[in-house]
């Protein structure tokens, strides 16, 4: 192999490092991106699979199998329940 054909892929392979190290602030900026996406993308299944929305025919009011003991916010600050409401069908 040719000498200079060595240098550049000695080179080429230390290029991602070399990037990386110049760019190493923007860590942070794509962990609170992927931090938020996830939140985001959690928060809006709660919201789709809540008791107040109807996806089937079959129980056109799913808020009216809601016991009085289970609980369908996401924090409860002045009560305790037994349980935490759950969607048993879509």
């Amino acid at each position: 192999m040719h000498p200079s054909r060595q240098l550049y892929m000695a080179a080429s392979a230390r290029k991602p490092q070399k990037s990386f190290m110049k760019n190493w602030f923007a860590i942070e900026v794509y962990a609170v991106v992927g931090v938020v996406v996830a939140g985001g993308t959690w928060y809006l299944g709660r919201l789709a699979f809540g008791p107040t929305i109807i996806w089937t025919k079959s129980n056109p009011t799913p808020w009216n199998d809601v016991k009085p003991d289970e609980n369908t916010k996401l924090m409860s600050i002045n009560g305790t329940f037994e349980k935490s409401w759950k969607r048993d069908k879509l």
